[in-house]
């Protein structure tokens, strides 16, 4: 391999590096991005779930005095 042919090859193999550098910035960039998604998608399930168990709370108090209420209800009123 000449002097020449050298050169012109470490010119193709920086070119080549700099675009696998620019890719695996991207790569780190998406999965930063994915990781904090993650951890905000976390968050609202975390709160979805708090919710539905209040609501469940809810729902069951209100039946349990729906069913309180029917019991004084007169059978011919039913």
């Amino acid at each position: 391999m000449t002097l020449q042919d050298f050169s012109t090859y470490s010119v193709f193999m920086e070119v080549e590096l700099k675009a696998l550098e620019e890719k695996i910035n991207q790569f780190v960039q998406v999965c930063h991005d994915l990781r904090a998604d993650n951890h905000y998608l976390r968050q609202q399930l975390a709160t979805s779930l708090n919710e539905n168990k209040q609501l469940s709370v809810k729902i069951d108090n209100a039946k349990k005095r729906l069913e309180a209420l029917l019991k004084h209800i007169p059978e011919h009123e039913k």
